[in-house]
Formats: structure tokens, C-alpha cells, sequence
């Protein structure tokens, strides 16, 4: 991930931040309490939320994978006069990264204030922005809206964005066409008009065994993998080297990296197999297929070929476990204008890490990223986001909302 570094954002709350609470905290420490580690079920959450809006007269639509227990939410309130289609997404995603290993001084699925800061799995990464539109949504019904104003949470976010695709899907499907699409990352409520794509595959070279003294009689997988991900780092470095670059990002070119492996079973046997994971993360101006099919040609025309003259069974197989597109925003898309306008911020920035902005922008809903709380204190252990930035947050959805309505709309 990025690092958007503002520690000024962490280390001190203004006085206002330090005698009140945000109106969002109820309902961000209510997200906060679901432990909805990616490997968890979320639903609990989604049929929360889904009650409250029904509650309030909104009805939400929910898609959910083939287990069951992991679902998207995708809500509308709609313009004066009842339109529900145009209108602007606010998205994030309900699932966080695991604590297990990390060293909380509090437990982190039940949210604590301290210093200004509130604490918790997900305060940040991005269960406060969530909370934050949830807490809006009086004022939302209370505002003659001209145009809608969409809630889309997803889950499954942390391992690869399995969970949007399916929602945008379902969108498309029932002829759902927003006009934009805010994604409340944290980015310390600084607009984000750009960032890499992601994409994570699995490897497995398989040989054939044979004891360790017999060795021409075995093809070894392992050796043959190492090349294979030797290769991918020689292109990973080509792109260090060469680029192409892009100096608004911290890390200004495309890179990869080989991440987990698995092979062999014994000291003294020929292994038969090897597992291994990679990924890349390119610039948005790359194509990550082309990106793959250098190193599938690699592994297809270079290395198969001196296998199989070892041994006919010899095989070399890929698998994408995630993929996610990187974004791109215009400065001249009504989202990124308007994005600007309201945070007052001109800033060009762009980050290394993934959202779900690219899937939006992929299916023609422009998007942008702006949301409470600094990327640096996501993931690791004690969590937090400082009540400051939720203020920030509730006062950027305010004039959200009233730049929705039908007097901002007639100006």
C-alpha cells in the first residue's frame, strides 16, 4: 500500500474534536464491533445495515456469493420526485485484514477512543467512511435531492476485490447507471485521481519424482520454477530500470514480486511439484495481459519445451487468483471537479495501492478516491483514525449533500 504521509492528521485533534464526538462514532464503532476479516462471513453486518436502511424507507438490493455469507449492499436514496438512477456512488468495503500476530493494546473489534483517536480493526481501512455515509442519511432524506445518492458496500476487498465485480454486475444488469462514484479509502480526505492495478496469479510447475540418486530419471519442479520466477524478477527490475515512469506515485514504475512457494516433500526425492504465488502491480497506463503474457510466452516457450525433452509429463500451469484495474480519473470528469471543489484541494496524487475505484470506472461510472484517516495506520496493529478526520469526513459529506440537492443543482 501508498503511504499518503500527514502525520499532522494523526498526532493532534482540535479542540472541537476534543469536547465532542462526531455524529458518525455510534455507528462506526457498530461497524467496527463485526469481525469481518476477509476469511469471516460479513453477512451479519450487510443485514444490519440492510434493517437500518429499511427502517428509514430505503431498500437495499444484496448480492451475495455462492457461500452465502459474504454479500455486497447496494442502496438507494432516491432524488425529489423518486429517480434512482443517475446520481452518485459513495462505496467502501466491509471486510478488514486479519489481527492474528499483531500487538493490540485493546481489542480490536471493540472500538475505543483514546486521544482523539478511535481505535479498532477497520476504523480506518474503511469501516469510518462507511460509517460516516450511514450516520448522513437523515440529512440525505431531509435534502430535496435532484439527484440520487447510492450506498454500495462489498466485501472481500483485502483479498483481490472478488465481492464489487459481483455487485457492478448486478447494477448493470437491472440498467443502474450512477454518474460517479466516490471511494472512501483513507486517504487523509485528500482526492486520489489515480492508482496501480493488481493482479495475483498462481504458478505450478509440475516434473516427475524419482529418488534423489536417480536423478536424470526425475524431473525437478522446483529448479524449474526458479527460473520461471528468476524470470519474473528480471522483469520486474526491467521495469525499475526502464519504466515506464510516473513521478506522482511513490513508487513510480510497474513492480511484482514472487510472494509465497511450496514444493518437494523430501531431502532425498526428485520433487514432482512447486507452488508458487506472484503478483504485479502496473501502471494504469500498462496492460497487465500483456504484462502476463510475458511471462507465460517465458514459460511456454523457453522453459516447457527443455521439461518435456526430460520427461513427457512435464507441465506448467497458471491460475489469476485476483485481479483488480488500476484507475486513471480525468481532472475533467464531473466526479473529479467536483471532488476538488469540495475538498478545496487541486493537488495532484496518485497512490501504489488498489481500490475498488477501477472496477467503477471500468464499467463507465467515473470515480475518484477520497476518504478519512492516513493509509499508514492501516493493516498494522492499533488501528485508528482521529476523530478530526471524521469531522472533515461529515463535513465534506454535508456539502456533498446539499451540492446534490435541487437549489445547488438550479445554481
Amino acid at each position: 500500500m501508498s503511504q499518503i504521509a500527514d502525520t499532522a492528521h494523526l498526532g493532534a485533534s482540535t479542540s472541537a474534536s476534543r469536547t465532542s464526538s462526531p455524529i458518525s462514532l455510534p455507528w462506526i464503532e457498530r461497524l467496527v464491533s463485526f469481525d469481518t476479516v476477509s476469511r469471516n462471513p460479513n453477512l451479519g453486518l450487510i443485514e444490519t445495515v440492510r434493517d437500518e436502511l429499511r427502517k428509514a424507507g430505503i431498500e437495499a438490493a444484496i448480492t451475495t456469493d455462492p457461500r452465502g455469507q459474504w454479500a455486497n449492499l447496494f442502496a438507494t436514496v432516491p432524488a425529489h420526485g423518486g429517480q434512482t438512477n443517475g446520481g452518485i456512488v459513495l462505496s467502501g468495503h466491509t471486510d478488514v485484514v486479519p489481527v492474528d500476530g499483531q500487538d493490540w493494546q485493546s481489542d480490536p473489534f471493540r472500538p475505543e477512543v483514546r486521544d482523539g483517536l478511535l481505535y479498532g480493526r477497520g476504523s480506518c481501512d474503511m469501516k469510518g467512511f462507511i460509517g460516516a455515509a450511514l450516520a448522513m442519511l437523515p440529512r440525505m432524506q431531509a435534502t430535496k435531492l435532484a439527484k440520487p445518492i447510492h450506498f454500495a458496500l462489498s466485501y472481500d476487498e483485502e483479498v483481490g476485490c472478488a465481492g464489487a465485480p459481483l455487485m457492478i454486475a448486478d447494477l448493470l444488469k437491472r440498467g443502474v447507471r450512477p454518474d460517479g462514484c466516490i471511494v472512501g479509502e483513507p486517504t487523509s480526505m485528500r482526492p486520489i485521481i489515480s492508482h496501480k492495478g493488481i493482479n495475483t496469479y498462481r504458478c505450478c510447475v509440475r516434473g516427475f519424482a524419482a529418488h534423489s540418486s536417480l536423478t536424470p530419471k526425475g524431473l525437478n519442479a522446483i529448479e524449474y520454477a526458479a527460473r520461471l520466477i528468476c524470470h519474473i524478477r528480471d522483469l520486474v527490475d526491467e521495469f525499475r530500470a526502464h519504466g515506464p515512469f510516473d513521478e506522482l506515485y511513490d513508487v513510480s514504475f510497474t513492480t511484482g514480486q514472487t510472494s509465497t512457494i511450496k514444493g518437494g516433500n523430501a531431502i532425498n526425492t526428485v520433487p514432482a511439484e512447486c507452488t508458487f504465488d506472484f503478483e504485479f502491480r502496473n501502471l494504469p497506463t500498462l496492460n497487465p495481459e500483456q504484462i502476463f503474457g510475458r511471462i507465460e510466452s517465458y514459460a511456454r516457450d523457453t522453459l516447457l519445451p527443455k521439461m518435456l525433452k526430460e520427461h513427457g509429463n512435464a507441465a506448467i500451469e497458471f491460475t489469476k487468483l485476483a485481479s483488480a484495474p488500476g484507475l486513471d480519473a480525468t481532472e475533467q470528469a464531473a466526479i473529479t471537479q467536483l471532488v476538488r471543489a469540495l475538498t478545496e484541494n487541486q493537488d495532484k496524487r496518485k497512490v501504489a495501492y488498489g481500490t475498488e475505484a477501477g472496477l467503477f470506472a471500468n464499467a463507465g461510472v467515473p470515480s475518484i478516491v477520497c476518504g478519512p484517516g492516513n493509509i499508514e495506520q492501516a493493516h498494522k496493529a492499533n488501528e485508528c483514525v482521529s476523530l478530526e478526520q471524521l469531522a472533515q469526513c461529515e463535513a465534506f459529506l454535508g456539502k456533498f449533500i446539499h451540492s446534490m440537492s435541487v437549489e445547488a443543482q438550479a445554481h
